[in-house]
């Protein structure tokens, strides 16, 4: 009887324990489900109706914060086996201030587990601010990888605590691989959070609201050149699913101090991975990026030499999904040097090949005066559900933390800066959503005509149009429902299944995205419809510019673009 007793007690006090431990859990879990700013949501369009002040002239403000992480108080190490990442057990690990943790900058993109060794350029966060008929907006170009939509919350309400005038902030990433982990998946393990730099990212949100008010601070009188670059495919672009569906266009805005050549920016989007310096890259970059920005400013010498512009240039990222990247594919460089593996060479190469593009274009008897200056806006927080494996990480708040009923929230803009149309993705979107080209090959998971039309630039109406992608969020790849392909039989004769729609998981992503997207344009399209009238423009079709510029254009000769 005794005996019975004490085992008794014995499961019953195990069976306490499990109990408390499932109710631990369970508390947890629940906590981080709530994310933070649970209750910010937006949705509004400026001027509203009714609302237009008269247009006059386009006032244009730029300011940029270096947002390089400090290696002063890191720990090093030597990638002993040279695999460019760390190996515990393998490679040397210095820990210089002996308190048993690895303080490394870990790179965020390709594998986890990559400490940086130190920076081969400096990495931005550069403010763009636009005013205009009573409305201010800035937009904002970070190098990171991404972004959630909680950290972007968190700087948009320091931001209106400084200034409560700012009408609107749209954030971007430049999507660098090379840059430090600003969301929590590439520092050495996924779920071991206390090695995410919380620091560095704290420094990201005070530099980026304080970029945006000096932006705001700089505004002034402008004048715009607009033009359009054509890249091609050769010694630029590997799509690396089919369809081949890419962003042959090179969008560019040249705004100028009023009455005068003073470059105040260069505003620019494209959609590529920045990821030519490859996985074993261990320097920090913003990748091709940054020779792009740096040349444009300060220009050339040499084979493709040109004069710089100065200012500011700002790049956003265009439609990279589907997959745009360098990988696999030979850059050649302005000197005639091919570039083959991944480098930071390949990045340069690049960088300064499609430098060359935009300056040309810039420069060009097709770039002409922009004549309208109005400023409007659209945004709109919405939710869509995400699929596994995404969904466990939003359960449990590793990644985008924060669940609505089942759903993510995210936000969706769109913006008319003149006659620059500009759309906001939150992640990163198939350039055929955006342009066209759409499938529904054999072997799809759905056999469905495609969801996502019409494209974006068929519906949008500025002359010169962007997409920005990875703006206010990061939710992974936006893959058209017809083309989803989870299951086997795969589509294009594929043995396996394509890399993309583990980083979504759920097919009606895109149709989601798309149909928010429609609405914001609609009803910024119809905001514009009440704009006082103003000298008109007939607004020239991306597709006919780009291919004026084409016809320059040799291919393997950037000097001939």
């Amino acid at each position: 009887m005794l005996k019975f007793m004490a085992r008794h007690k014995i499961l019953s006090g195990i069976a306490i324990v499990i109990l408390v431990l499932f109710l631990t859990a369970f508390a947890y879990v629940r906590y981080k489900m709530q994310g933070s700013h649970r209750e910010y949501a937006i949705d509004f369009v400026l001027p509203d109706a009714g609302g237009w002040d008269s247009v006059e002239n386009l006032e244009v403000g730029v300011a940029v914060r270096d947002v390089t992480p400090s290696f002063e108080d890191k720990d090093t190490w030597v990638d002993v086996d040279g695999d460019g990442k760390f190996t515990k057990g393998v490679d040397e690990w210095h820990d210089l201030n002996g308190n048993g943790k690895m303080d490394f900058v870990w790179i965020a993109g390709f594998d986890m587990s990559r400490p940086a060794m130190g920076v081969n350029d400096p990495l931005w966060s550069r403010a763009m601010a636009f005013r205009n008929n009573g409305v201010t907006i800035v937009m904002v170009s970070i190098d990171s990888i991404g972004i959630t939509y909680d950290r972007y919350i968190t700087i948009r309400k320091m931001i209106h605590e400084a200034n409560p005038d700012i009408d609107h902030v749209v954030f971007a990433v430049t999507h660098s691989h090379e840059a430090p982990d600003t969301m929590g998946i590439w520092s050495y393990s996924l779920l071991w959070r206390s090695l995410f730099d919380e620091d560095y990212m704290t420094m990201l949100k005070e530099k980026t609201r304080d970029a945006v008010l000096e932006a705001v601070e700089n505004l002034q009188p402008a004048d715009t050149v607009i033009a359009t670059g054509y890249v091609p495919e050769e010694n630029f672009i590997r799509d690396s699913r089919e369809p081949f569906v890419m962003d042959h266009q090179l969008p560019l805005a040249w705004f100028k101090e009023k009455g005068t050549d003073n470059t105040i920016a260069i505003l620019t989007s494209w959609g590529m991975h920045p990821e030519a310096a490859g996985s074993k890259n261990l320097m920090i970059s913003s990748d091709f990026v940054h020779y792009f920005r740096d040349a444009l400013e300060n220009g050339l010498e040499g084979p493709g030499a040109f004069e710089g512009f100065g200012g500011k240039c700002v790049f956003f990222a265009g439609p990279l999904g589907g997959l745009m990247n360098q990988l696999r594919i030979e850059i050649t460089d302005r000197f005639g040097t091919p570039f083959k593996e991944e480098s930071l060479g390949k990045a340069q190469a690049q960088g300064e090949n499609l430098a060359i593009i935009a300056a040309n274009a810039l420069r060009s008897a097709e770039a002409r005066p922009m004549t309208e200056h109005q400023v409007a806006v659209s945004a709109q927080t919405f939710f869509l559900t995400m699929g596994w494996p995404f969904k466990a990480a939003l359960y449990l708040g590793i990644v985008h933390p924060g669940i609505y009923n089942g759903q993510a929230k995210s936000e969706i803009n769109a913006l008319r800066i003149g006659e620059i149309e500009i759309v906001t993705t939150p992640g990163e979107i198939f350039p055929e959503i955006v342009f066209g080209g759409i499938e529904n090959p054999e072997g799809a998971d759905f056999k469905i005509d495609p969801v996502e039309v019409p494209p974006f630039f068929e519906v949008m109406k500025g002359a010169l149009k962007m997409n920005f992608n990875l703006a206010n969020d990061e939710i992974g790849y936006i893959v058209p429902k017809s083309q989803w392909d989870q299951k086997a039989p795969y589509t294009y004769g594929r043995d396996k299944a394509p890399y993309g729609e583990m980083y979504t998981g759920n097919p009606e992503v895109a149709p989601g995205i798309h149909r928010i997207t429609m609405d914001v344009l609609g009803r910024l399209h119809a905001s514009l419809d009440e704009m006082p009238a103003v000298e008109a423009v007939e607004a020239v079709d991306t597709v006919e510019a780009v291919e004026s510029v084409e016809a320059a254009e040799t291919g393997e000769n950037v000097e001939a673009v």
